[in-house]
């Protein structure tokens, strides 16, 4: 279908639930006795793109993940949504990584929405693209009716419109 109208639909980390996560996540850390006296840190960096962990050595902080990253299951994040850098060697004999928070949609849930512009009967393609789904179609206003279906829908994530192009 050739048309100048389309959007793309992706997932939105929700950055107030990882900051929630990371607070609860820090809190047990120091709270549990074998990591109380690590120096272990969890706080956002490069400007709320990323989660920097760093502790005193690789052990420690695969303990520290994974306490992370029950966490942020706890709070809705998708572990599929984040990405580990590798480990680092730090100042003072420590160690350090980064977790890149990533946009996207999972296949399961791509697929379900993909489905639901099928279903829908209106004159729109929907495809998957990576970890996003394109939505092309002739008519903006189709576009904007397969918008308010997929705002209506629960998909299991947060999903946002972006690249919105119209002729």
């Amino acid at each position: 279908m050739a048309a100048d109208n389309s959007f793309d639909v992706v997932s939105k980390v929700e950055l107030q639930e990882v900051k929630n996560a990371i607070d609860q996540a820090s809190k047990e850390v120091n709270a549990r006795f074998d990591l109380k006296s690590s120096k272990s840190k969890i706080e956002l960096a490069d400007g709320d793109e990323a989660i920097q962990l760093a502790s005193q050595d690789e052990y420690t902080l695969s303990a520290v993940i994974e306490i992370l990253s029950q966490k942020l299951v706890k709070r809705g994040i998708s572990l599929k949504n984040l990405e580990y850098e590798k480990i680092e060697p730090a100042s003072n004999s420590s160690v350090r990584q980064k977790i890149k928070l990533k946009q996207g949609i999972a296949s399961d849930n791509a697929k379900k929405i993909v489905a639901v512009v099928k279903d829908s009967k209106l004159k729109a393609q929907a495809s998957i693209q990576g970890d996003t789904v394109r939505v092309v179609s002739k008519d903006r206003d189709v576009l904007q009716q397969i918008m308010a279906k997929l705002r209506g829908g629960d998909f299991g994530v947060e999903i946002q419109f972006t690249n919105f192009r119209s002729n």
